[in-house]
């Protein structure tokens, strides 16, 4: 017998807002007591000698360090755009428009 009844899958659904048929809650009641008997084997795993870390292995910075280096000037970078205002680039508008 599933420790997940149909009543609460139904609401689990209703607050998801997902369409469900009934077969669909039987269904979804197995699967959701597959997945939490999986869980509740997990939480049994022996971890008292295991210190709490929020990764498994350390971790290294890899990127590289900012140095500042030659690039274009505003003008240049300007040069190529379609358009330009204000020494920056002009987009078309997208805030504020309805849809």
């Amino acid at each position: 017998m599933p420790n997940i009844s149909r009543d609460e899958v139904a609401h689990l659904a209703k607050l998801a807002r997902l369409a469900v048929t009934d077969d669909e809650l039987d269904v979804f009641a197995g699967q959701l007591d597959q997945i939490l008997d999986s869980v509740a084997k997990v939480s049994e795993v022996a971890t008292e000698d295991v210190p709490p870390t929020s990764h498994a292995v350390p971790l290294t910075n890899v990127f590289r360090e900012d140095e500042i280096r030659p690039c274009f000037t505003q003008q240049q970078a300007l040069a190529g755009a379609p358009a330009a205002e204000e020494g920056r680039f002009r987009v078309p508008r997208i805030l504020g428009e309805e849809q």
